[in-house]
């Protein structure tokens, strides 16, 4: 389904495949002989969207965009089933396989491997050529690799990367749990969300 929101429309090579049930909303632009699987939802939010040429982006995943950050996904990309790519740039010929979680300002180098639920945490940088190993998280610029277990070395490091400006525009609060004004952010997402009321399927 090709969805035109807030004036934009999606902008789909003729050699593209986008499977029926696929979700493809606003600036987006998909490149040469590039399948679109079933269940993918790829949506520009204030920012486009780009995927380049022969990637395979796979069933039941969500490409989007933000307000602060743009997607660009290079040339002979795949991107695995349940991923979720968020604000990010990814070189040519990575493999992203099942699972994977790419966040706001993290940079992907070119021919990197991500692995199964492999995260690629906000604004990130992975060079040319690296591998992030099954369910290992990926902080810092440049990224170091940390296995899941590791929360307080991953941690301090995302607290100099500034989360909550990142990815919301929110100053950090202090105190434990969420260190974030939750009203103020859940106000700010739903408006954002509101945007598609007027959406009109093409």
């Amino acid at each position: 389904m090709l969805i035109e929101h807030q004036g934009k429309r999606p902008s789909i090579d003729p050699t593209a495949y986008v499977a029926p049930t696929a979700v493809i909303c606003g600036d987006v632009t998909i490149g040469p002989r590039t399948h679109v699987s079933y269940g993918a939802v790829i949506e520009s939010h204030g920012t486009p969207v780009r995927i380049g040429a022969q990637c395979a982006v796979r069933e039941n995943l969500n490409i989007r965009s933000t307000s602060r950050n743009a997607v660009d996904i290079g040339d002979h990309v795949l991107i695995g089933p349940h991923s979720s790519l968020k604000g990010c740039t990814v070189g040519n010929e990575c493999f992203l396989a099942t699972g994977v979680r790419i966040y706001q300002g993290a940079h992907v180098g070119e021919r990197t491997e991500v692995r199964i639920d492999g995260i690629v945490h906000v604004g990130s940088v992975l060079p040319p050529g690296s591998l992030v190993p099954i369910k290992w998280i990926a902080v810092g610029d440049p990224a170091r690799l940390f296995p899941p277990g590791e929360h307080e070395e991953i941690d301090a490091i995302l607290s100099r990367m500034d989360f909550p400006q990142q990815v919301y525009g929110l100053e950090r609060q202090p105190g434990g749990g969420v260190d974030m004004d939750m009203k103020e952010l859940t106000r700010r997402e739903t408006t954002g969300l509101a945007d598609h009321r007027h959406d009109r399927e093409l």
